[in-house]
């Protein structure tokens, strides 16, 4: 009869541990580190995160390449920037030009991305049917210029 109490106590002892262990996997999964400002993730560079500490954006690593007729290499023009920012897949294919707000996002936070070159930058958004919203990279003035005019090019895509 002992022998029998020690097996029933050796078993409940072991279920407890098992549920105990299966508890703790549970949990560490339930609050996994979220992503923050510099951090690799999706093919890119986390430049912003929402409240929720889940969700934000990121960067591509480098700046687009190419060029608009007559620009040098890394500058296009607006129609240009647009077309190349929506066709770049490093990974993914979800990649986009960023709006005037996540622009100044990523110029706010431009040390913890790397590669930022101190020029105009373009953004999504337009001001009229011939001018968009582009951001100087060295104060973060936004300017709306001639949608010929060059600037350089960074897709964003949203996590």
């Amino acid at each position: 009869m002992k022998f029998i109490a020690k097996k029933s106590i050796t078993r409940l002892w072991m279920m407890f541990l098992l549920a105990g262990l299966s508890l703790i996997s549970v949990s560490s999964l339930s609050f996994a580190a979220s992503p923050k400002i510099g951090d690799s993730l999706g093919g890119g560079i986390v430049f912003y995160v929402d409240g929720t500490g889940q969700h934000g954006l990121v960067v591509a690593k480098t700046d687009m390449t190419g060029h608009s007729t007559g620009k040098e290499e890394g500058v296009m023009n607006w129609y240009d920037s647009i077309t190349a920012a929506n066709a770049f897949v490093d990974g993914y294919s979800d990649w986009f030009l960023p709006n005037k707000q996540q622009l100044h996002q990523l110029y706010l936070n431009k040390s913890a991305i790397g590669g930022i070159v101190d020029t105009y930058y373009w953004s999504s958004s337009e001001s009229d049917a011939s001018n968009a919203w582009a951001e100087y990279f060295v104060n973060g003035n936004q300017v709306a210029g001639s949608k010929s005019n060059g600037s350089c090019v960074r897709a964003v895509r949203a996590f």
